[in-house]
């Protein structure tokens, strides 16, 4: 993999692909990430993540993708960008009860959810972890 810019301390700046289609908990997560040191690209919903990722190919480490999107949801984005890059580190997010998530196909084995409202501690220890695995 090319070299990627290194944030102000000597870390990689990695890169997160945010697909999020709420405007507000968009620019939240957005702020989050990026005064965390990731650089951010935004999707607003489920085809624009595909989009973006595509014209992006090779400089996203990680997904942040909200379950329900309209165009193509979370599971459909994963699966889109995965057969793309297999194995991209990804993390889910949904303010919607379980029973919707299950049936969205989220919860099958090794895919990583968290549900919303979350802090911001959770949500940056989460993708470190995600990250670092």
């Amino acid at each position: 993999m090319e070299s990627l810019p290194l944030d102000g301390k000597g870390k990689r700046a990695e890169t997160i692909l945010l697909a999020e289609d709420d405007a507000s908990a968009r620019g939240l997560t957005r702020t989050v990430l990026e005064e965390a040191g990731y650089k951010v690209i935004e999707a607003v919903d489920g085809e624009d993540a595909v989009i973006k990722f595509s014209s992006n190919k090779g400089n996203i480490e990680m997904l942040v993708l909200d379950v329900i999107m309209p165009k193509m949801n979370g599971k459909e984005v994963y699966d889109a960008i995965n057969a793309i890059q297999p194995g991209i580190k990804t993390l889910f997010m949904s303010g919607y009860t379980g029973s919707i998530i299950y049936r969205r196909d989220v919860h099958e084995e090794g895919l990583n959810f968290i549900p919303k409202p979350v802090s911001p501690r959770v949500v940056l220890q989460r993708i470190r972890e995600i990250l670092d695995s």
